[in-house]
């Protein structure tokens, strides 16, 4: 039985570090597309285009 919580606990942790990467993932990329700063910009435009996302 112990094993069987010890299973389902790893695969609630595993999964919790899934979404939290993910979702840092956007709000990275978010804030990285939405930029004003030039020198942010700047450092940010070739991986915008590479990924598709517009920004003129």
């Amino acid at each position: 039985m112990t094993a069987i919580v010890q299973s389902v606990s790893q695969s609630k942790s595993q999964l919790l570090s899934i979404a939290f990467a993910a979702v840092l993932g956007l709000i990275i990329i978010y804030i990285a597309g939405h930029a004003q700063s030039q020198m942010l910009h700047e450092a940010a435009h070739d991986v915008r285009h590479a990924t598709g996302f517009p920004c003129h």
